[in-house]
């Protein structure tokens, strides 16, 4: 029995191993992120007076409930963290699961690796079974790194522990999902735009039920359940047995399904022949622009809607909802105060910058997953030079981010004004190119990392997004040193419109990304190709 159980224990420690790099980033995301709220608010509110004032103002804001769900208890370290950092964190869990999921279920099948797996000894539903132990062991990772976090910040341990437990709980659910659309799909990207499309579902059911005060919706999603856990403010976990038990129904189907069907094929019909489409075959960068063409529309579609969400919030904030001391908090925060529309949009678009940043690391990914899945070697025994490779896609992505950049621009003022802000439109075009400099610096370093590091690379990017941007709220909250605040480059974007555009630290950041980005160009064209 022990050397039966041997192959599968071996294929789950490689499965956990090649997750690794990147649970350990969003394990690292979420414990920065959960830090960074309880000591922000023990900062910006340190006395209950404070606590009071800031619950008025924004415990029945709807705005707000929009981004983090219903606030249960605004007036405690806890209940605030809760609020803050639970909704977005199980968001970014349920992210991780579907990737996480995807990648070992349908991935492995693309990359060939599933069919030399089970012509051993480990059966299909062994290696079903290895690749759950193998995601859960990454959601360990994740909800120790919120846990710690927790505690490191001083709140209770009980408390942490649930509040941790609860981020993660939307984990099972989402990956029964992936691992059913795994079986489902034919292929990985696919079933990723399958399990991301029910996630989707699934935060805009939780929106409806914020906004609309519609309880019966809440109930309909994961993301409500974990709102109705209720950590840290008459917490019930018993709600904790619904993501069990709708995550193990889900992966019992998806392993049902596995071994039924073929390796490499999927249950969903697909034509087996198909007329040839040759647009976009005439280059690398335009066969590039072909292949992520879907995932740039998503990117546009998501932009251009938070960007219409945040034109109509520009007006949600006055002088009269927003005491003078929460201003001067805002202000300290984000550099420009929010109680006129130009403000609470130039206050936005610092998060237009983080998610056109994300967008080049997924950029660097989509090379880095080229290279790893064999594909990259077909079209170099082309007349295709590395070079010209890498730098096509490198230019995609900084094409795709000024296409990324006017669409926050555009709709942001559609929002706005539909609302009647009087911001005119120039200006918010103005405050979306503001938001290149940081995005093309990151795409630089990220294409630098992945030519000297190209298995975690991706990892890299993504890491020093995040760590930048947490510091970034961190850092003046805790009344750092000047230099160490400005050692983030979010720190150095001018909040266009409210403020005078920095075109110095503009130019610094360009010229720092384009070096990068060229002498990757040189690394990557003598580095030797590496699989996955």
């Amino acid at each position: 029995m022990s050397s039966a159980r041997s192959p599968s224990q071996a294929l789950a420690r490689r499965l956990f191993s090649d997750g690794l790099a990147r649970s350990g980033s969003f394990a690292a995301l979420l414990g920065l992120y959960a830090l960074a709220q309880v000591v922000g608010y023990r900062h910006a509110y340190p006395t209950d007076a404070e606590r009071l004032e800031f619950a008025r103002t924004f415990g029945v804001n709807k705005a707000l409930e929009l981004f983090y769900g219903v606030p249960r208890d605004l007036v405690t370290v806890g209940g605030y963290t809760a609020w803050r950092f639970g909704g977005f964190g199980s968001i970014i869990a349920a992210v991780w699961a579907v990737f996480a999921a995807v990648r070992a279920y349908r991935g492995e099948e693309e990359a060939g690796r599933q069919e030399l797996v089970l012509a051993g000894t480990v059966t299909r539903r062994s290696a079903f079974s290895a690749a759950v132990v193998a995601i859960l062991a990454g959601a360990g990772i994740l909800w120790l790194a919120i846990f710690a976090a927790l505690v490191a910040a001083r709140l209770q341990v009980d408390g942490s522990a649930y509040l941790a437990l609860v981020t993660i709980s939307p984990v099972p659910v989402f990956v029964g999902v992936a691992a059913l659309a795994s079986q489902l799909a034919s292929t990985r990207r696919l079933a990723l735009q399958l399990s991301i499309g029910v996630l989707l579902v699934g935060f805009v059911l939780r929106v409806v039920a914020d906004i609309g005060d519609f309880r019966a919706v809440r109930w309909m999603t994961p993301l409500g359940w974990s709102e109705e856990m209720r950590a840290f403010a008459d917490p019930r976990p018993l709600v904790l047995l619904l993501p069990v038990a709708a995550g193990a129904s889900l992966l019992a189907g998806a392993a049902a399904l596995s071994v039924r069907r073929d390796v490499g094929r999927g249950v969903l019909a697909t034509a087996d022949t198909a007329r040839p489409r040759l647009w976009g075959l005439s280059s690398p960068a335009t066969q590039a622009a072909r292949s992520e063409a879907g995932v740039l529309a998503g990117w546009l579609a998501g932009i251009g809607l938070f960007g219409l969400v945040v034109g109509f919030l520009s007006t949600s904030f006055s002088v009269k909802t927003i005491s003078k001391s929460l201003q001067q908090t805002l202000a300290k925060l984000g550099g420009a105060s929010i109680v006129t529309p130009a403000g609470a949009l130039s206050f936005y678009f610092l998060f237009f910058a983080v998610a056109i940043s994300l967008f080049g690391c997924s950029q660097v990914g989509a090379a880095r997953r080229e290279e790893a899945e064999q594909q990259l070697e077909t079209l170099l025994a082309l007349p295709v030079g590395r070079t010209r490779w890498l730098g096509g896609r490198l230019a995609l992505g900084a094409a795709a981010a000024i296409a990324l950049a006017l669409t926050a621009g555009f709709c942001s003022w559609s929002g706005a004004a539909a609302q009647g802000a009087g911001v005119p439109i120039t200006d918010l075009l103005a405050a979306g190119l503001n938001c290149l400099p940081a995005a093309l610096l990151f795409l630089g370093i990220g294409s630098l990392a992945y030519a000297f590091y190209p298995r975690g690379g991706t990892a890299v990017a993504y890491g020093l997004v995040a760590v930048s941007f947490i510091w970034e709220l961190l850092g003046s909250l805790l009344g750092a040193p000047r230099w160490l605040i400005d050692s983030t480059p979010f720190q150095h974007i001018g909040l266009v419109p409210a403020e005078h555009f920095r075109a110095g630290a503009a130019l610094v950041m360009l010229g720092i990304g384009a070096a990068a980005a060229g002498l990757s160009l040189g690394i990557f064209s003598r580095r030797d190709l590496t699989g996955a």
